[in-house]
Parts: structure tokens; sequence; C-alpha cells
């Protein structure tokens, strides 16, 4: 069950994420993103300030974070091209 409300959690995160960012991305891909990106910011968070959030308010709040920077990320490749 925590896999599935972490993915839950990760993609409304990337969803606002998207809007925040103002993203033209597909849904799909930035629910992807803000999985990817919680994930990320959770683990960085976890292992080097020694904060494991397991309220449902820090892991949306760093999923939005991860999401956003794996979005800006996403842009820069994308003007690269």
């Amino acid at each position: 069950m925590g896999f599935i409300f972490a993915i839950l959690i990760g993609g409304v995160a990337g969803f606002i994420a998207s809007h925040l960012m103002n993203a033209n991305n597909s849904l799909i891909l930035n629910v992807v993103l803000g999985v990817v990106g919680a994930a990320i910011l959770n683990f960085v968070f976890g292992v080097f300030l020694g904060l494991w959030g397991g309220n449902i308010l820090w892991q949306l709040l760093t999923g939005i974070a991860g999401a956003s920077l794996l979005i800006w990320g996403y842009r820069e490749m994308q003007k690269r091209r």
C-alpha cells in the first residue's frame, strides 16, 4: 500500500508542479517527473539531512520541489536540442 500511496502523492506533486512551472508537457510525463522527483528529493533529504518525513504534507512538498527541478532540467535539455 505504501508504494501505491507514494505514486499517488508523486503524481499529485507532478501535476501541481506542472502548473507552477507552466509546463506544456503531457500529463503522464508530469506525473512521472513528480514521482521520480519526490523519490530523489526524499532520498537526498533523508541521507544528507536526516529528514525522513513520513507525513503527507512533507511528501507532497518535497515532491513538488523535486518535480519542479526535473521539469526545469527537462526544459533545459529540450532547449539544447
